[in-house]
């Protein structure tokens, strides 16, 4: 075997899907510039991965936490190129998008262990603001935005256009809408400005503009179901909305609180990214229509860019895979594995190459 794992994994795992992790080395991407901006030109390419690396580097990846399926993709994707090319990755969550402190106290601690680069998740775009000690490695941007001089490459995608997807969804079914009573669209987006919720919000506020829809409430809170539940149980006994656009925690949620009060029917479900319950959702015919950015992808891609940025590449911009559209009834769940981990898979923190065993 040319390589042998050693996984810290959470709770129970099996490292069988790393396994049978896809090893495709040709990835269909978009390069987007200007760079970190809102409104952004995007270019498609056609992405050649790394098959093998110079040496066994050492990564550090922070994020936000592995509460959610998004996340989880994320890992996954990391962990599995990682492990593919022999390459060391060590992987911390700061737990909440509202524990900046711990986040920063792991940043110090990359920054200061012998790591060679890191992959920041960032819980805050202006984090690197608030470290007080000195960045002497190279960092990139993963999946959230993260404003600094200093970062020129982003692996991700464009946060305001996977708003705006959702947001036109709603405004392109609806055409015949009679402008003296628009479509009521509530809004349970995320944590309030931080990830990319920000940025989707703004995105799906001009996907709708001039439009006979009304927002008629936004709620944030962080990605808990249990917390998306108590939202929406005042959201339904305020109004009942014709639309609820959210996260896919959020629409998770919402699948049950709409079925506990029986308006399965009269209320539609639209994500902002996608996850195996509105995936199902979607099958079903429960979701009317998810957003899905491809998230173990973009983890594999973080891994391959890091490496390739060590290796003397210059750096790569705004760089991610396409924004598919998922249509309810209209999914397929073999189509999918750049988009969702195995269902048998754990979170992992870590990945280390045969030459650092003991």
């Amino acid at each position: 075997m040319r390589q042998l794992i050693y996984i810290l994994i959470c709770c129970l795992g099996t490292i069988s899907s790393l396994v049978e992790a896809k090893n495709d080395t040709h990835w269909s991407l978009e390069q987007r510039t200007p760079f970190n901006q809102k409104i952004q030109t995007t270019e498609k390419i056609h992405y050649n991965a790394l098959t093998s690396v110079q040496k066994n580097w050492r990564i550090c990846a922070l994020v936000p936490h592995l509460k959610d399926a998004y996340w989880i993709g994320i890992d996954y994707g990391l962990v599995s190129h990682a492990s593919q090319l022999g390459i060391n990755l060590e992987l911390f969550e700061a737990g909440s998008y509202y524990r900046k402190d711990q986040q920063l106290k792991q940043l110090d601690h990359c920054l200061t262990e012998p790591f060679d680069a890191i992959l920041l998740g960032t819980v805050s775009p202006d984090l690197l603001k608030h470290y007080k000690g000195t960045i002497n490695k190279p960092i990139i941007a993963l999946v959230n935005q993260l404003n600094s001089p200093i970062i020129n490459t982003r692996v991700g995608v464009n946060w305001y256009q996977m708003g705006w997807i959702a947001g036109n969804y709603i405004s392109q079914s609806q055409p015949k809408a009679p402008t003296d009573k628009p479509l009521k669209v509530a809004l349970l987006t995320g944590p309030e400005g931080v990830g990319g919720s920000s940025w989707v919000e703004l995105g799906i506020l001009d996907a709708i503009a001039n439009r006979p829809i009304e927002v008629s409430s936004i709620r944030h809170t962080d990605n808990n179901r249990n917390l998306y539940r108590d939202q929406l149980h005042h959201l339904l006994n305020d109004h009942i909305p014709d639309y609820i656009l959210g996260s896919a925690v959020a629409i998770e949620a919402a699948i049950g609180s709409l079925q506990h009060k029986q308006l399965t029917k009269q209320v539609k479900l639209v994500s902002s990214y996608l996850s195996p319950a509105t995936l199902r959702g979607l099958y079903r015919n429960k979701v009317a229509f998810s957003t899905d950015d491809q998230v173990v992808l973009q983890g594999k891609l973080a891994i391959d860019v890091v490496v390739k940025e060590l290796e003397g590449a210059a750096p790569f911009g705004d760089i991610g895979p396409q924004i598919l559209k998922l249509s309810q009834g209209k999914v397929s769940f073999n189509a999918l594995e750049n988009s969702l981990a195995p269902a048998d898979f754990y979170p992992v923190y870590r990945v280390v190459s045969a030459s650092l065993q003991p």
